[in-house]
């Protein structure tokens, strides 16, 4: 009688016989580039990025970090796609990546990366673009502004955000951050 329990036969050679490899991480600290040269070279810091989502429909805007994992409250139980047409009933937020840099005055705001959702909560369905998502915040980390696709109204919400949130980081701001929040 065969002997089901026995391994023998689906562990010839090589299972056993090769110490296992343990998958671990790298917790990552500090600069990532200070030379190393090993795991981690490259990778970039976003303790300096906060998203800031606009709603011009309810004029509310408000802060929510999971966006950083796409896990914010806004996108939380929706399936977004790339075609406007699958959003049956639209309401737009604007996503805007701010960064915030320090200088020798201190910190200040140093760039925008604003990005369109349209979101169909009832349908639970919704349109955004994750490249333009992607590329906004590359330009926002790197103290660029794109913003000038945003709405008068929405750039009026933020702009009062930002001075309500810190009036010091405003005063501070680039004249990029100042001028692209114009009306």
């Amino acid at each position: 009688m065969k002997n089901l329990f026995d391994n023998d036969k689906n562990n010839e050679g090589n299972e056993e016989s090769k110490p296992k490899k343990k998958q671990g991480f790298t917790i990552l600290s500090g600069d990532s580039t200070d030379g190393h040269g090993g795991y981690g070279v490259g990778t970039i810091a976003l303790n300096n990025l906060t998203p800031i989502f606009v709603d011009p429909t309810d004029e509310e805007v408000f802060i929510d970090m999971g966006a950083l994992h796409a896990r914010s409250s806004v996108e939380k139980r929706i399936k977004f796609t790339a075609d406007r047409a699958n959003t049956p009933n639209p309401k737009l937020y604007w996503l805007v990546w701010v960064m915030v840099d320090s200088g020798s005055e201190g910190p200040f705001y140093a760039g925008l990366g604003a990005c369109e959702m349209q979101v169909d909560a009832e349908a639970r369905r919704g349109y955004k673009s994750m490249p333009e998502h992607v590329n906004n915040m590359d330009k926002a980390l790197k103290k660029r502004v794109v913003a000038d696709q945003m709405d008068d109204k929405s750039k009026t919400l933020l702009k009062k955000f930002l001075i309500d949130h810190n009036e010091e980081f405003w005063n501070r701001a680039t004249e990029d951050v100042k001028k692209a929040l114009e009306v």
